[in-house]
């Protein structure tokens, strides 16, 4: 190669690594490198947690996962916030998608805690996942090796910097949640995600922080990766399990906590100008934790800002997992 071809292709590695700076700058997503990964039982080095380019869950989206976070409280303790349901649900989607992980429930849920305690993180989110290895391809693998692992980094506020504080703008999608008779909704399924996937890059391309997907027949379903509430004249109203929605363990505290706080609540399907029309809005998830809308196509929702019912259920909501609320001791899983 002469040496202005070898120029030109500098240039271009430096000019792509220029986009990538200017991309990722700023980005609330990304994720810092930590030392350990869990995998198959053991702690490897974190650039050492590889898969095969053949692993069948690459190619067809076959596998199991969950979000979970750890948080500092005010005792100066670290807990992950509902580590048993998060592992149930784990467990079942595996049941649904018929994978059998080698791992118990409670030898992955001492992976969760292993993994922040050899990272030295006293807060953080962690990802477990089951997967199926490399082996035989098609469609149907039913002897590859099923994998677990179980990953941990740094996330602060999911939809971005003020979210929480502030709430964000959300697109009613084109995209339409999975209908029930076409995939399984109660499962947290790799594949699941290429439909929130669509829906999230379509959203972010058009200026909004979030995108919400209706179902099949137009009923409100859900977020790209969050439960939805919206507020109406002092009651809380959610899509029920029944409808095309993931079961949130978010979801769950929020309708646990609205009951002991008096607020009303419904599980009931919900149109998107009863969504409209609402007094407050907002989301809820392990990752978005309880985020506020503000806005739904351009259309202000209540009066734009974040409302006394959402205000009071997040302060509860906060209290109970990083601040002194001990009233929900089942909830939280000691580090140590």
């Amino acid at each position: 190669m002469g040496s202005k071809a070898r120029c030109v292709q500098t240039f271009g590695r430096k000019r792509l690594a220029h986009q990538r700076c200017r991309v990722t700058a700023g980005r609330s997503d990304m994720v810092d490198k930590q030392k350990k990964i869990w995998l198959e039982g053991a702690q490897i080095d974190w650039d050492d947690a590889r898969v095969h380019v053949l692993t069948h869950t690459l190619h067809y989206g076959m596998g199991a996962f969950e979000g979970i976070r750890a948080y500092l409280r005010t005792d100066g303790k670290t807990y992950i916030f509902r580590l048993k349901e998060h592992i149930d649900r784990l467990l079942d989607t595996c049941k649904l998608v018929m994978m059998k992980p080698s791992f118990s429930h409670a030898e992955i849920s001492r992976a969760c805690v292993e993994t922040l305690l050899v990272n030295g993180m006293n807060e953080g989110y962690l990802r477990p996942m089951v997967y199926l290895g490399d082996g035989a391809m098609g469609v149907y693998a039913p002897d590859n090796p099923v994998r677990t692992v179980v990953m941990a980094w740094k996330w602060g506020a999911y939809l971005g910097q003020g979210s929480v504080e502030n709430g964000v703008r959300a697109k009613i999608s084109s995209w339409a949640r999975h209908h029930i008779h076409v995939s399984l909704a109660k499962g947290k399924i790799m594949g699941q995600y290429t439909n929130s996937t669509l829906a999230k890059r379509e959203a972010k391309m058009a200026g909004y922080d979030e995108a919400i997907l209706m179902d099949v027949n137009g009923y409100v379903s859900e977020g790209s990766g969050e439960n939805l509430f919206v507020v109406k004249k002092g009651k809380l109203y959610t899509p029920p399990l029944s409808a095309s929605i993931l079961a949130g363990v978010t979801r769950d505290t929020v309708l646990t906590l609205a009951r002991e706080e008096g607020i009303a609540v419904a599980e009931e399907m919900i149109t998107r100008d009863q969504l409209y029309l609402a007094d407050e809005a907002f989301f809820t998830g392990t990752a978005a934790e309880m985020t506020p809308i503000r806005e739904v196509d351009n259309r202000t929702i209540g009066e734009g800002t974040v409302g006394p019912l959402t205000k009071r259920l997040q302060a509860r909501f906060f209290d109970v997992v990083k601040g002194s609320d001990a009233s929900h001791p089942e909830w939280l899983t000691l580090v140590e």
